[in-house]
């Protein structure tokens, strides 16, 4: 081995044909046996280190995206059962009327029981739907 700068010499034996090919691409203008070898050991070597983290990381990588997809899914269903539930709330009970503060009152009233629960069952880090719960 010497070196030349910040190039090092080095010396390799391949198979005779794949000896030739490579002189055949060296002799395009502007390409080089050493610049050919050179870029082909980098590509290499940068495509064993992807291959190294894909296996590294590739089985967590996938069990995430298997996680992520099923939030996904429930997600979808959560939305659905939402959107039947107020289709449903929309169509069946009829609107308070003008004058009916005592109604209006009883809503709101009801909404801010609701909103709490949803904000306690948050803070709680507890599901409602499932629990038993419904007071």
């Amino acid at each position: 081995m010497s070196a030349r700068g910040s190039q090092v010499r080095h010396q390799l034996f391949i198979d005779r044909d794949l000896s030739d090919r490579l002189s055949l691409l060296a002799r395009k203008p502007g390409l080089t046996k050493s610049t050919i070898l050179a870029e082909a050991l980098e590509a290499w070597i940068v495509r064993k280190g992807v291959n190294e983290l894909q296996e590294r990381f590739g089985p967590r990588l996938d069990g995430l995206a298997h996680v992520l997809a099923r939030i996904e899914r429930n997600s979808q269903i959560e939305i659905e059962i939402l959107a039947l539930l107020v289709r449903y709330l929309l169509a069946s009970v009829p609107p308070v009327a003008e004058g009916d503060d005592v109604a209006r009152a009883q809503g709101r009233e009801r909404f801010e029981w609701f909103t709490m629960k949803v904000a306690e069952a948050f803070r709680e880090g507890r599901a409602s739907f499932g629990s038993g719960g419904g007071s």
